[in-house]
C-alpha cells in the first residue's frame, strides 16, 4: 500500500471539490502570501492544465484530483491551492477547535453499539446469528445525532439485498420446477414420436404417388409432437428469462451497495466503511469484490492507491486512513506538551482532514483543542498585520508566538518586517535631503514611496517637519483636510492620505482625526477586499452581508455604497426576503416574521442576519428560554 499522501485525493474529493480558494487556513504556519490559487506544482498523478492529458483523465467530468504532498498542493480542475489554505476547511477546523470534546454517555454508547457491530462481522465472526445481531444494532446506532442516520442506510442497503436474494431463490425454485416439466415434456415429445411411425410406402412406381405419401405421413407425425415442442420452446424460455433476471438483480444490488460504501468513503466516514465492507462480505458470498464504478473512478482509485478498485481495497484504506489520525492525534498530544505547538497544529489539521468523524478526533478535550486554536488565530493575525502593512505589530505578535511556540519559525515574518523597515528607513532619508535641497518632486515621490512600505512609521512624523517647513505647503493641506473632512468625504482624504499624513503629523488634533480616517477607511476597504473574494467563490449572498455589516457602520462610502448594490443585485432573493423579514418583525408580526427569517437561513445557511433575527424572535415567544 502507498503512503496516505498518496490517497488523500480520493478522501479530500468530496470536501474539497467546490472549495477553488479560501483565506488563510488553520495549521499552515506563517504565509507572507495571501491565500490564492498557487503556481502548479508537479505531482505525482497530477495532469497539467491544459496539457496533452485532459482529454483522458477526468473525473465527474474535470481534471482528475491530485495531490503533491511535498507542496501540500492540491489539484483540480485545473486549480491548484494549499490544502491548509483552504476557507473551507478552515472553518470546519475552528469549528472543531472551538466544540466540546464526545465524551459523554451517548457518545460512548455509540462507540460501543458501532465497535460490537465490527466485532460482530469480524473475520471469523461474522456467523448467520452475530450476522443478524449486527443488522438488528443499525438502528439503535442511527439514533444518535454524530450518526447522521447513516446507520440506517446501511440497514436499508442490507435489507434491500436480503429481500434481492430472496426473490432470486423463489425464482431458482421456480426453475427447478420448469426444468421438471421440461424434462417430461421431452419425454412426452419422445413417446409422441414413438407413436407415430410411418407406415410402409405404397406399392407402385409412380414417384409423385410415393413423394405424396410421404408428405402425408410426416405432416401427421409433425401434428402429433406439435404442443409437446411448442410447450418446450416455453419452458425454456421461460427459465433463460428467470435466469437473467437473477443476473441482473445480483448485479444491481452489488451496485447500489458499493455506491453506499464509496459514498462513506468520500464522506470520510471510515467506521461505516468498515461496517459496509464487512456486511457485503457477509451478504454476498460469492467472493466477487470488485467495485462496479466507472472507468474514471477506477483510474482515480488506482493511480491514488496504487492498487485495483475492489470492496477491499476501500477496507484497507479506511483502516490505513484510522490508523493513520490515530497516530496523528497521539503525535499532537506529544508535541503539545513539548510546547511546539505549529507542529502540532498541523499534526492535528491533517488528522482532522483525514478522520474528522473518528472517535480520536472527536474525544479531545476541548482545553488542548483550544491551545491549537489560540496559535492559529495568533498566525492569522501576524498574516493581516503584515497584509496591512502594521510591522509594528507584526513584530510584537512574532515575539509572542516565540514565547507560547517553540518551535515557531519567524525566519519568513521578520525578514518580511526588517526587510520593510530598512527600505522605508532608506526612503525617509532619501526625502530628507530632498527637502534640505528644495527638490519636491523628489521628495514627494520618495515619501510616497516610504508611506506604502510602511503607513504607519513613526519616523514619518519627524520627517514630516522638514517637508512641510514652507507654510503656505503645510496651510494649504492642513485647509483641504478641514474640508474634507467638513463634507465627510473620506474618500478622498484616504486617496490623498500621504499629504495628509505629513501635513498633520506635527498637529495632535488633527492627527487623531487623520488616524481615525485612516482606521475607517482601512475597514471599509478590507470589507470590500473580502467581498469580492468571497463573491469571486460564488457566494453573493455571504458577500452581500459582508458589506452589508461594514454599511451599518459607515453608511456615507460611495465606493462600498457601490459594491453592496451590485452584491444587492446578485443575491436579490436572499436580500429581499431578510428585508421582509426586518419590516415583518418592525411591525410585531412574530410568526410571520419568523417564516421569512428561516426562509432566508435556508437561502444562505450561515446568515448572522438570518440568525439573529430568529434568536430575537424565539426570545420574544419563549422569554423564559
Amino acid at each position: 500500500m502507498k503512503t496516505i499522501s498518496k490517497v488523500l485525493p480520493a478522501v479530500c474529493a468530496g470536501l474539497l471539490l467546490t472549495a477553488h480558494a479560501g483565506a488563510q487556513g488553520a495549521g499552515g504556519g506563517f504565509n507572507s502570501q495571501p491565500a490564492a490559487p498557487q503556481p502548479a506544482a508537479p505531482a505525482g498523478n497530477a495532469p497539467a492544465s491544459g496539457g496533452s492529458q485532459q482529454g483522458s483523465q477526468s473525473f465527474l467530468g474535470k481534471d482528475m484530483p491530485s495531490f503533491d504532498p511535498g507542496t501540500e498542493v492540491f489539484t483540480w480542475d485545473g486549480k491548484n491551492w494549499n490544502v491548509n489554505d483552504n476557507r473551507l476547511f478552515q472553518a470546519r477546523f475552528e469549528k472543531y477547535l472551538n466544540a466540546p470534546e464526545e465524551t459523554s454517555a451517548d457518545d460512548l454508547h455509540y462507540q460501543q453499539i458501532i465497535q460490537r457491530i465490527l466485532d460482530d462481522l469480524a473475520p471469523g465472526n461474522a456467523t448467520i446469528a452475530r450476522v443478524d445481531e449486527a443488522f438488528s444494532l443499525l438502528p439503535k446506532a442511527s439514533g444518535y445525532q454524530i450518526d447522521a442516520r447513516l446507520c440506517d442506510a446501511l440497514a436499508d442497503a442490507v435489507y434491500s439485498a436480503w429481500r434481492s436474494q430472496d426473490a432470486n431463490d423463489r425464482l431458482a425454485r421456480a426453475n427447478e420446477g420448469l426444468a421438471d416439466e421440461r424434462k417430461k415434456t421431452e419425454w412426452n415429445a419422445q413417446m409422441a414420436a414413438a407413436d407415430n411411425k410411418m407406415d410402409a410406402p405404397p406399392g407402385g412406381k409412380s414417384r409423385d404417388v410415393t413423394s405424396q405419401w410421404a408428405k402425408n405421413q410426416q405432416e401427421k407425425r409433425d401434428a402429433g409432437m406439435a404442443p409437446y415442442v411448442q410447450r418446450l420452446a416455453e419452458v425454456n424460455a421461460v427459465i433463460k428469462a428467470n435466469e437473467l433476471k437473477k443476473e441482473v438483480s445480483a448485479i444491481q444490488m452489488k451496485i447500489e451497495f458499493q455506491a453506499l460504501i464509496v459514498q462513506f468513503f468520500l464522506q470520510r466516514r471510515f467506521q461505516h466503511v468498515l461496517m459496509a465492507t464487512r456486511f457485503y462480505r457477509a451478504v454476498f458470498t460469492d467472493g466477487d469484490t470488485q467495485l462496479r464504478v466507472s472507468k474514471e473512478a477506477k483510474d482515480l482509485f488506482a493511480s491514488a492507491g496504487g492498487m485495483p478498485p475492489t470492496v477491499g481495497t476501500l477496507d484497507s484504506l479506511a483502516n490505513e486512513f484510522i490508523r493513520d489520525a490515530h497516530e496523528g492525534v497521539d503525535a499532537y498530544k506529544f508535541l503539545l506538551q513539548q510546547n511546539e505547538l505549529e507542529s502540532a497544529t498541523k499534526r492535528l489539521a491533517e488528522s482532522f482532514m483525514v478522520g474528522e468523524y473518528l472517535p480520536e478526533l472527536r474525544t479531545l478535550p476541548r482545553e488542548q483543542k483550544r491551545k491549537a486554536l489560540e496559535f492559529t488565530q495568533k498566525t492569522d493575525q501576524l498574516i493581516s498585520a503584515i497584509d496591512v502593512k502594521d510591522y509594528t505589530l507584526a513584530e510584537k505578535i512574532v515575539h509572542q508566538l516565540e514565547v507560547t511556540a517553540k518551535d515557531f519559525d519567524n525566519s519568513k515574518p521578520m525578514a518580511a518586517v526588517e526587510t520593510a523597515k530598512t527600505v522605508s528607513a532608506m526612503h525617509i532619508a532619501k526625502a530628507k535631503n530632498a527637502a534640505v535641497s528644495g527638490d519636491r518632486t523628489t521628495l514627494e515621490e520618495e515619501l510616497k514611496a516610504a508611506t506604502e512600505i510602511w503607513p504607519r512609521n513613526p519616523a514619518l512624523a519627524e520627517v514630516s517637519g522638514m517637508i512641510f517647513s514652507q507654510a503656505d505647503v503645510q496651510q494649504k493641506a492642513l485647509l483641504d483636510f478641514d474640508q474634507l473632512l467638513s463634507q465627510r468625504n473620506y474618500r478622498q482624504i484616504y486617496d490623498d492620505k500621504i499629504r495628509f499624513i505629513a501635513a498633520a503629523a506635527l498637529d495632535p488634533v488633527r492627527r487623531d482625526q487623520l488616524k481615525k480616517v485612516l482606521d475607517n477607511m482601512e475597514i471599509i476597504e478590507g470589507a470590500i477586499i473580502r467581498a469580492t473574494e468571497i463573491s469571486k467563490q460564488g457566494d453573493a449572498a455571504g458577500a452581500w452581508e459582508s458589506v452589508e455589516k461594514a454599511f451599518a457602520q459607515f453608511p456615507d462610502d460611495n465606493k462600498l455604497n457601490q459594491v453592496r448594490a451590485d452584491l444587492t443585485t446578485q443575491a436579490a432573493d436572499f436580500v429581499r426576503t431578510l428585508r421582509t423579514a426586518e419590516q415583518l418583525e418592525q411591525k410585531e408580526q412574530v410568526g410571520s416574521s419568523l417564516a421569512w427569517y428561516l426562509k432566508a437561513q435556508k437561502i444562505y445557511p450561515r446568515s448572522d442576519y438570518a440568525q439573529e433575527g430568529i434568536a430575537r424572535l424565539v426570545k420574544k415567544i419563549l422569554p423564559e428560554t
